[in-house]
């Protein structure tokens, strides 16, 4: 899955960079929409984001594009391989990382994945 998200200026430090915390959030969310979309009427939540390493600093107005894909399906959770790249033409990555899911069920509990995706 792709998708592009534009920097703000409220999504800045003091100093006029992307706050870390902000493009931790923004793979989040991309790898949660791939999960969902793979697996739809599943409950995921984030187990873990692995290896948190920042490559290249971010200014407003830059044009972050998000690559999501399936990486492992256990019984009951998703990794995903997520890569943030800077601008539009050549690609510049500035963050790669994976991020497990596990499916819950109402009351918060592990629970199966269906055997194939919807």
């Amino acid at each position: 899955m792709e998708n592009y998200k534009l920097v703000l200026p409220g999504d800045l430090n003091q100093y006029g960079f992307l706050f870390g915390g902000y493009l931790l959030k923004w793979v989040d969310e991309v790898a949660w929409i791939a999960a969902t979309l793979d697996y739809p009427g599943c409950n995921f939540v984030t187990r873990g984001m692995d290896n948190v390493e920042f490559r290249k600093s971010v200014r407003q107005g830059t044009i972050l594009r998000f690559e999501a894909k399936l990486e492992n399906k256990g019984t009951t959770s998703l990794r995903y391989s997520v890569n943030a790249y800077r601008g539009g033409g050549e690609k510049e990555l500035i963050f790669s990382t994976t991020v497990t899911f596990v499916n819950i069920n109402a009351v918060g509990e592990k629970t199966p994945l269906p055997l194939y995706p919807n």
